[in-house]
């Protein structure tokens, strides 16, 4: 399901604030938690910027959630099959990287499938998210190069390679080469 941008702005804006609210949090409370600005989360939730997955990170951190929250469309009772024309995608307005929910949504499911598409050149960094330390996930290469960063050891990982990782912990996924990356990550999204 290919988005356009400002639709999908607004409809993660709508996310992040229904979640703030579910939880009874001030948008000084969130800013706090999640290390985002109080500007920046009012900005995004009005969709008046489109948040970059560092952000989007920080917040989920901050919420207990994985990024699929802000990507899950399934507003009904959930479908065993998700179509490919039919998977929520997102590209990182800051390094270009192309996400695509691949598990069918709204199945309660302990574990989300994402396809990523890693542009050359192109790094995102993590910092440490402690609410996400029950979650942990498989990095799994399918073509290119990734180079990825769990604390201080680094991973150089070709295609067929699979990196198990903790998602609180400080990371980051860069593509070292001049060609695209495409890879899937499994989450474990730990307890709910």
């Amino acid at each position: 399901m290919e988005y356009e941008e400002n639709e999908l702005a607004r409809s993660i804006g709508e996310r992040v604030k229904a979640l703030r609210s579910e939880r009874g949090l001030t948008l000084d409370q969130l800013a706090e938690v999640s290390g985002v600005s109080r500007a920046m989360i009012s900005r995004i939730e009005r969709a008046e910027t489109s948040a970059t997955a560092v952000l989007l990170a920080r917040l989920c951190s901050a919420l207990g959630l994985s990024l699929s929250v802000f990507f899950d469309t399934a507003a009904d009772a959930a479908e065993p099959l998700a179509r490919r024309v039919d998977q929520p995608v997102w590209r990182d307005p800051e390094s270009g990287y192309v996400r695509r929910t691949v598990a069918p949504a709204g199945t309660g499911a302990r574990v989300d499938v994402v396809e990523v598409e890693f542009p050359p050149g192109a790094e995102v960094r993590f910092g440490s998210q402690p609410a996400s330390r029950t979650q942990w996930q498989h990095v799994w290469l399918f073509d290119g190069e990734m180079e990825l960063t769990v604390g201080e050891r680094i991973y150089h990982l070709t295609a067929g390679d699979c990196l198990h990782m903790n998602v609180g912990e400080v990371h980051a996924f860069r593509n070292p080469t001049d060609k695209p990356s495409r890879y899937a990550v499994v989450i474990d999204l730990g307890s709910r």
